[in-house]
């Protein structure tokens, strides 16, 4: 598991999560030359057949103050299957992984993109 993803999830899950958040979602940016950033919203409503849940931002969590950057050289895709493996993971041994399960979803995606649900 990716110890610096992992501290930064602990960080900003560290907080009172609001009881009228449903789900979490990791959104992608692509930053350009190689470089990648995400925030973590929650959201008030979640549903599996409508992606437009992940847009009803309630917070971020304070997140989009110290995002999580990092960098590849590779393609989008590439970068969206690393981040599902290494988010999963996180939901399998991570501090707040009961905390993220417990809600009705999380999901990862770009923000003009499918979102891959990875806990429901």
């Amino acid at each position: 598991m990716n110890t610096k993803l992992s501290h930064w999830i602990d960080n900003v899950l560290n907080t009172d999560i609001p009881d009228n958040i449903v789900a979490f979602c990791f959104n992608l940016y692509e930053e350009g030359n190689g470089n990648w950033s995400m925030e973590l919203v929650g959201s008030d409503w979640f549903d599996t057949e409508n992606e437009d849940w992940a847009s009803n931002e309630i917070t971020d969590f304070e997140s989009r103050k110290s995002l999580y950057e990092w960098s590849m050289d590779c393609s989008w895709e590439d970068v969206l299957t690393y981040m599902v493996n290494e988010l999963k993971a996180y939901l399998t041994k991570g501090k707040h992984s009961e905390l993220l399960k417990s809600r009705r979803g999380v999901g990862v995606g770009f923000v003009d993109g499918n979102i891959e649900i990875l806990h429901s």
